[in-house]
């Protein structure tokens, strides 16, 4: 039997076996009761289960952010005092990565450069975008369909492990002779195809061909995962399920895999075009009397380095939305559960995240004002590019209204959730100016640009990320997070995210580059603002503290964390909350049919404040004739 045999089993009780088996759930059993038990390396390494696989997505995505963000904040002491030792960690740095990284505890332009461009390139493909799409997407949607698995239970076991295997190969490439890829997270030609080559390198085992490899290990892994999610979302939906019923985070889910599927093969093609380059002696990216060392390059001449541009960004653009999309869809279904009121229009949500889909991708080359396009193209991506932010203001505004005469509940899932609102607010304005080419040329590489985008990126994207984790916690383990200590992570964390990123807006509009080595210590432009690298810094450090709580928090739950006392401790509407605590293989004891909308709380006439989609309407009562005595 497969899933949508599951699915429309009617009044057959019946659930999915990852194997493909199936079986009657008798006597309230979980469905894997009934199944013989797996090894321990197949349950929870090369598990084909949906909740695993997003559990397995979600702490790998964890620990390669840790990862990235301990990369951050080394490069914030070089920023604020540039060419004295680090402190504590000097020697140790040293010791792992060599006297050309870090000599005598002091940081090298060469360690600066890896360490920007890994951190860029880890945080942005390999922990935000899978925590947020293939982490949450993996658990949570096939359990608001109604769903026993993805569609595809084995391609999501090796998109996993593709995903890894790309994380693994950047990561690794700091211990390479020469170290890690030191072109930016963008590999910009001709500078990428050059980079850590020539007799000193190994021509595979090089940091900039191993960044390359990576980059086409994890694309392969995310197409493998796009395929699978928009396969389900379409044939797997429980009977009833039709799409203005669907949760507003499956659209997003959705929207987004598509624009995965679109946007990420032209980079694939163009990372397999650069290792051509480099290994195959081809010239994709290489321009015509290329002079390197002093000397011609003897290369056959003729590529374009705007080529690997147009390449790189009609993928770059929409990771934007890639990323930042999810989390619209995490904070509409907890604002929705915290208000106990319907939102504000569905409808407007749902319109506004297809248009962002449609536009986003046609707005890339706002990220390339500087190449020298034609005024008319220039045109056509400003113009798209101010439209594109009507949608956003619309669910923004949705998103607001919904709160608007609400009895709120100020869980920690509400906490972060309303702390995304006006960091997107940030982001998205401090953008517009970015959008439009004669302030892009004054503002282009300065440090304005990082906060724009890292407001995006970062305190927006991860507020979403713990607001997500803090509200499925519950349905994941079976235990709640401790509340105190979920406060002392969110009240640091909000406002240190905001001392890190906001001055470099201020920093920005005074001119500070945003590759500059020394922090800006060399330009006497820059000196009345670099008083404001040590506020950033130091809230970087701060922010790292901040993240102890809910590391110990999410941890010490697993085992200690007060048990939930019912399959919906939140109350819910949507679909995940039918299903036992945590779900089991094939997810739910019987087949279920959708009656409603997702979001039908404090409905007039009902017994409760919340109506959840699995339950059919209350009949009415008919009161009984009365009889005339005679």
């Amino acid at each position: 039997m497969d899933n949508q045999d599951f699915i429309h089993a009617g009044k057959q009780d019946v659930s999915h076996h990852p194997e493909g088996t199936a079986t009657k759930n008798l006597g309230g059993k979980q469905p894997e009761d009934h199944h013989e038990q797996l090894p321990w390396y197949r349950k929870y390494l090369f598990s084909t289960d949906h909740k695993v696989i997003g559990m397995q997505y979600m702490i790998t995505s964890l620990i390669i952010a840790l990862f990235g963000f301990g990369l951050m904040i080394v490069m914030r002491w070089q920023l604020s005092y540039p060419g004295k030792p680090i402190p504590i960690f000097g020697g140790i740095l040293e010791n792992i990565f060599g006297p050309e990284m870090f000599s005598g505890g002091v940081m090298t332009p060469q360690a600066y450069n890896s360490f920007g461009a890994i951190h860029g390139t880890v945080m942005i493909f390999m922990a935000l975008v899978p925590a947020l799409f293939a982490g949450f997407g993996n658990f949570v949607v096939p359990l608001q369909l109604g769903a026993p698995d993805m569609a595809f239970p084995r391609l999501n076991m090796a998109s996993f492990w593709c995903f890894f295997v790309g994380a693994v190969t950047v990561m690794v490439s700091f211990f390479v002779p020469g170290g890690a890829a030191k072109s930016g997270w963008t590999s910009y030609p001709p500078l990428a195809d050059l980079a850590d080559s020539g007799p000193h390198f190994h021509p595979l085992f090089n940091g900039q061909t191993l960044w390359l490899l990576g980059m086409a290990f994890n694309i392969t892994g995310s197409l493998l995962g796009v395929i699978n999610m928009i396969t389900t979302i379409f044939q797997l939906r429980a009977p009833g399920l039709s799409w203005m019923r669907l949760p507003f985070f499956i659209w997003t889910e959705l929207v987004t895999a598509f624009l995965m599927l679109l946007a990420f093969p032209p980079l694939e093609a163009a990372a397999i075009m650069q290792l051509m380059d480099r290994l195959a002696g081809t010239s994709f990216f290489s321009p015509e009397g290329l002079i390197v060392n002093g000397q011609h390059a003897h290369y056959s001449g003729g590529g374009s380095p705007l080529l690997w541009q147009h390449l790189f960004w009609f993928l770059g653009h929409p990771e934007v939305y890639v990323q930042i999309l999810p989390t619209m869809g995490i904070v509409a279904e907890i604002i929705a559960n915290n208000t106990r009121k319907p939102l504000w229009s569905y409808r407007i949500l749902v319109y506004s995240v297809l248009a962002i889909g449609f536009i986003g991708m046609i707005v890339w080359a706002h990220h390339m004002y500087m190449t020298g396009m034609g005024q008319a193209i220039s045109t056509f991506f400003q113009l798209f590019t101010t439209i594109i932010s009507i949608p956003s203001v619309l669910i923004g505004t949705v998103l607001l209204m919904s709160l608007w005469g609400a009895s709120i509940r100020f869980n920690l899932p509400m906490l972060f959730a309303l702390a995304w609102l006006p960091l997107f607010g940030i982001g998205g304005l401090t953008g517009l100016p970015l959008g439009w080419s004669s302030s892009d040329m004054v503002l282009h590489d300065t440090y304005y640009v990082v906060g724009h985008f890292h407001y995006m990126m970062a305190p927006t994207s991860i507020m979403a990320l713990f607001a997500g984790i803090y509200y499925w916690y519950p349905k994941a383990t079976g235990r709640e997070m401790n509340n105190f200590l979920g406060k002392l992570h969110f009240w640091p964390t909000f406002i240190t995210f905001n001392g890190v990123f906001f001055p470099m807006l201020i920093q920005g509009f005074a001119g500070v580059h945003r590759r500059w080595y020394d922090g800006g210590q060399g330009w006497e432009m820059a000196q009345g603002v670099l008083w404001l690298n040590q506020v950033m810094s130091v809230s970087s450090w701060l922010l790292t503290l901040a993240q102890i709580p809910f590391i110990i928090n999410f941890f010490w739950s697993l085992f200690y964390g007060k048990k939930v006392q019912s399959d919906n401790p939140w109350q819910g509407t949507t679909l995940e909350w039918a299903a036992p605590t945590p779900p089991g293989h094939g997810n739910f004891l019987s087949a279920l049919t959708v009656y409603r909308g997702p979001y039908d709380y404090s409905v007039p006439g009902a017994d409760k404040d919340y109506s959840p989609q699995w339950e059919p309407d209350a009949k009415p009562k008919i009161p009984q004739a009365k009889v005339a005595k005679v």
